[in-house]
């Protein structure tokens, strides 16, 4: 037995107790050296904690607002624009960062058709959707998502990060290639990874290189190009009628991921193929249901029925995550209910984007895109927009800044996102805010 032991102690050095010790002391060293890397880069994220439901104006824990009011569609009349329902209470952080463009997060009939879900179908599946995690509102959501964006079916995903994940690999082989925008979502990039085709990446909106790789991509047998429909760090809007008919010219398929365009982009708020006309061109579409249709959760592929026949086979998000929570399924039908019913509420979008986006210009900021509600106000430096950030939340305005590695380095800004229900008076205050802040930090003259 002492035998055995000296031979481990001196094989091994040190007790297995002590070494798990030593090897778990070493870890922490590494991340804290990482994390306090952060910190030093200036580039370190802080999570506010809201204490109100989602919507244009919050209550941030530990910060004091003045009075607010949440201007709602009235929710005894079945448009958008009949009327406004208005609740008041005693904080009123406005709210402009959030992805809630429609406002429909917090809207009292989404909330009710997400008690209703819960109450008749449960509180969840306790399963996959191939196994037992299948109902009813899971085929009628996935069947209106599909006549919403006028495509032949649809399949449902826990995010649109995971509908990203799934379709790439179980699409494409060796044989195939994927031409994809540099400044894709990185959910976009992550599913590309994990496919086998030849992957090409062409510069930011750049269609001349776009065509020179899809000369180069001839040689292989299928050819899809990948885009953002809206890019979320920049509010730029990709040329989509360009990319169709270069993949037309060269025989590619293309695929949008609309999560920054469904339900607000377009006449009708079909999106980012809608606004530019070229619905019958786009192949396949990936959006979500966690920003204009609710706000809560979920994502989805809509295309050709083949397609969402083999996803359902082989996309491993799918085969080896839970359902969709009934009330999350819920509040998607009916924010698409609401938004099928009317498109008032998609058109005033227009205006108010404007609005800011033209006062903040005459203030002297720089703000990047066009007419999308994402407006970046771009700063450069990384501390630059988190102070700035920090400095707006005392002013009541709660804005977030972006930096490395979410966005290149030397490219920090404060992202503002409009909702179709900020006021013009919201705006203003807004922008007053940035001006104050501005100035105090040296950013305006």
């Amino acid at each position: 037995m002492w035998a055995g032991n000296a031979w481990r102690a001196a094989l091994f050095g040190v007790p297995r107790g002590r070494r798990a010790q030593s090897a778990l002391a070493q870890l922490r060293g590494i991340l804290e050296g990482e994390l306090e890397g952060i910190r030093g880069a200036g580039t370190w994220k802080s999570e506010r904690v809201i204490t109100s439901r989602q919507g244009p104006h919050i209550r941030v824990d530990g910060v004091s607002g003045g009075p607010g009011t949440v201007i709602f569609p009235g929710p005894s009349l079945p448009h958008l624009s009949c009327c406004i329902h208005l609740l008041s209470f005693t904080s009123g952080i406005l709210n402009f960062c959030a992805n809630n463009y429609l406002g429909l997060s917090s809207h009292p009939k989404v909330i009710q058709a997400g008690l209703q879900a819960l109450e008749e179908f449960g509180a969840g599946l306790s399963s996959v959707r191939f196994i037992c995690g299948t109902q009813s509102i899971h085929k009628n959501l996935e069947a209106k998502i599909a006549h919403f964006h006028q495509r032949e079916d649809a399949i449902l995903y826990p995010s649109c990060f995971d509908a990203n994940a799934g379709l790439f690999e179980a699409l494409l082989t060796p044989e195939d290639a994927v031409l994809s925008d540099e400044l894709n979502h990185a959910s976009i990039i992550d599913g590309i990874r994990l496919c086998k085709a030849h992957k090409y990446r062409y510069r930011h909106l750049d269609m001349a290189d776009l065509e020179a790789k899809l000369q180069e991509a001839q040689k292989h047998r299928l050819r899809l190009v990948a885009t953002d429909g809206a890019f979320s760090m920049d509010g730029d809007i990709a040329p989509l009628q360009e990319i169709c008919h270069l993949a037309s010219r060269y025989g590619a398929l293309v695929f949008v991921d609309e999560c920054h365009a469904t339900g607000f982009l377009g006449p009708t708020g079909r999106g980012t193929d809608e606004l530019l006309g070229v619905m019958d061109q786009v192949t396949i579409i990936n959006s979500t249901l966690g920003k204009a249709l609710g706000g809560a959760s979920g994502g989805y592929t809509t295309g050709p029925g083949p397609l969402v026949s083999l996803l359902r086979q082989r996309a491993r998000p799918y085969l080896f995550s839970n359902s969709l929570p009934p009330a999350v399924v819920g509040c998607a039908s009916k924010a698409l209910d609401l938004l099928m019913e009317s498109n008032t509420i998609v058109q005033s979008m227009a205006a108010k984007t404007q609005r800011f986006r033209s006062k903040m210009e005459a203030a002297g900021f720089t703000i990047s895109g066009a007419s999308h509600p994402i407006c970046p106000v771009m700063l450069g430096d990384a501390r630059l927009a988190s102070r700035m950030a920090d400095d707006m939340l005392k002013r009541g305005i709660f804005v977030i800044g972006f930096s490395y590695p979410v966005v290149p380095k030397g490219k920090a800004r404060i992202r503002v996102q409009i909702s179709a229900v900020h006021s013009e008076e919201d705006i203003d205050r807004c922008v007053e805010a940035f001006v104050e802040v501005g100035q105090l930090h040296g950013a305006l003259p």
